[in-house]
């Protein structure tokens, strides 16, 4: 699906489904993390449009086959998925992933009225980026991609599990990341590095929240959401993943197919 935001297209996945404008469905939208695009979400986006819900997995501006450029801070990605809601007709279910849950939060707490509910996956309090990954975006080279493919899988996926038989996750992950386009993951790692208000925001949260936390997350690790669970006014749901990594929606795309179904079960009704 092609649509325009802000005068430039947005390029989303729809599980196959035509997204209707008039439809009582509820609208929810999937937002990935740095140096990714919508396919992350593959394993959930059909799932939710066959099952009631208007589904659509962005590419971030500047991302997959979105028009750049790609913005360069927390807030502004926010500020854009309150226009992509203006352009949608209507509140959004946020589910975001990584940098995407970054986004979700700081749109939940400065964009209420555009935000219906939000799931975090992969999330935390602050998001600060090794100085070598950081380096190695700056200078577009493939050890970026090499070394957030290495962190962000569980221990299993580096031993070959899949649950799609066939298909080499570690491999897949990485391609994705060197088709980034140049400078993208650099000025991506940066934004998240840079936000440092993520408690501030989850205490002016409203809506329905849900947290999805692997256990073996290397990146964001478990105890670095604990700040923002304790700071959301009205609680969070948390889902525990045993042994998943920061690519949870690929690692469990069941589990996560069925947190996502259970928050949306209440928060949509």
């Amino acid at each position: 699906m092609r649509l325009v935001v802000d005068g430039r297209i947005v390029n989303a996945a729809t599980g196959a489904v035509p997204v209707q404008h008039d439809s009582t469905d509820p609208l929810v939208v999937l937002l990935h993390g740095a140096g990714m695009d919508r396919s992350v979400w593959s394993q959930q986006t059909r799932f939710l449009a066959h099952h009631g819900y208007r589904a659509l997995a962005v590419d971030l501006p500047g991302h997959g086959e979105s028009d750049g450029p790609a913005l360069g801070s927390i807030p502004d990605l926010a500020a854009w998925v309150a226009d992509l809601a203006g352009e949608l007709g209507g509140p959004l279910h946020l589910v975001g992933h990584s940098m995407g849950s970054l986004t979700a939060l700081e749109a939940a707490a400065h964009q209420p009225a555009s935000v219906a509910s939000i799931v975090l996956l992969g999330v935390a309090e602050t998001m600060p980026v090794h100085p070598d990954l950081q380096a190695a975006a700056d200078a577009d080279d493939v050890q970026a991609a090499r070394l957030i493919t290495s962190w962000a899988h569980g221990s299993r996926q580096h031993v070959g599990e899949n649950p799609t038989p066939g298909l080499w996750m570690l491999g897949g992950t990485q391609a994705l990341l060197e088709r980034c386009s140049p400078g993208v993951l650099s000025r991506d790692l940066a934004a998240c590095s840079a936000y440092g208000s993520g408690v501030e925001a989850a205490a002016l949260v409203s809506c329905p929240v849900t947290l999805v936390l692997g256990s073996g997350d290397k990146m964001t690790p478990r105890r670095a959401a604990e700040p923002l669970r304790e700071a959301f006014p009205g609680g969070a749901s948390v889902v525990e993943l045993p042994g998943a990594g920061h690519m949870m929606m690929l690692e469990e795309p069941g589990a996560v197919r069925q947190a996502l179904i259970d928050h949306l079960g209440t928060a949509a009704s």
